[in-house]
């Protein structure tokens, strides 16, 4: 797995930078409900995505939280006394907290269920009544845009799906949190040098860097033409759950 300690100095311009962040941001306001005043970005990153929550809507105080110290210090740079270090499973917050909590490109990097599970009880204690919950799920799957780099990586060792959609859903509905929504968004596809090279960081969680398998994938990477030409972007997918009102169960339903 990638160190995100190492990650940060180059995370934004690897990942699309400020078009990816800013489709990213949008997509997830669009769930946000406007009377939202307290919003918690839960695994902020580096915050490039954070502060554009901060950017678009005047009265909405934004909070962002990560594990990673580097990440943190990034993040704390763009929203300065806005971000604080902790572990997404013990959120340093008293309850009913926020009116929204988010966590984006958070659930697919957990190592199973009961990880998963942990994070949305702890993204539901601390939303309010009546409050929203945005995250993203099968972010492994939204790769996946049938390109000649997914064709070679189809026979890889498959990787584990925490943030898979039922599971998220039933994590969310254990909690108490009812479907509210979905939103989609694009990235930024891969290039053949760009995937080896992210194979060779660790990016593939079946396929350790340096190992012969990894290599192999590599050399076939490498084999395809036009090196530098990114395919298709992938598309994220958003899911949105409510917490209910006191003495209102009934949920907004999904679509």
């Amino acid at each position: 797995m990638l160190d995100y300690e190492e990650e940060a100095e180059r995370y934004d311009t690897s990942r699309g930078g400020e078009p990816r962040a800013r489709a990213a941001a949008d997509a997830v306001l669009d769930l946000v409900p406007e009377r939202a005043r307290d919003l918690l970005d839960v695994a902020c990153g580096t915050g490039i995505v954070t502060r554009r929550f901060a950017a678009a809507r005047a009265g909405l105080r934004v909070t962002g939280v990560d594990l990673a110290a580097s990440m943190t210090r990034m993040a704390a740079a763009r929203l300065p006394g806005a971000v604080v270090r902790a572990d997404s499973r013990r959120l340093p917050f008293a309850g009913a907290r926020f009116d929204a909590v988010v966590s984006v490109w958070l659930l697919h990097l957990l190592p199973g269920p009961e990880e998963v599970r942990a994070v949305i009880g702890e993204c539901a204690r601390v939303l309010r009544p009546g409050g929203v919950y945005v995250t993203t799920v099968h972010k492994g799957a939204s790769h996946n845009v049938g390109s000649d780099i997914d064709a070679i990586l189809a026979a890889r060792p498959p990787s584990p799906v925490p943030d898979a959609p039922g599971t998220v859903d039933a994590a969310a509905a254990a909690h108490g949190l009812v479907p509210a929504g979905r939103a989609r968004f694009e990235g930024q596809g891969r290039s053949p040098r760009r995937t080896i090279e992210d194979l060779r960081r660790g990016w593939f969680v079946t396929l350790p860097p340096g190992g012969p398998l990894a290599e192999r994938f590599a050399a076939l990477l490498a084999a395809l033409p036009d090196q530098d030409r990114p395919r298709p972007d992938p598309v994220f997918s958003l899911r949105a759950y409510r917490k209910p009102e006191h003495g209102n169960p009934a949920g907004d339903g999904g679509d």
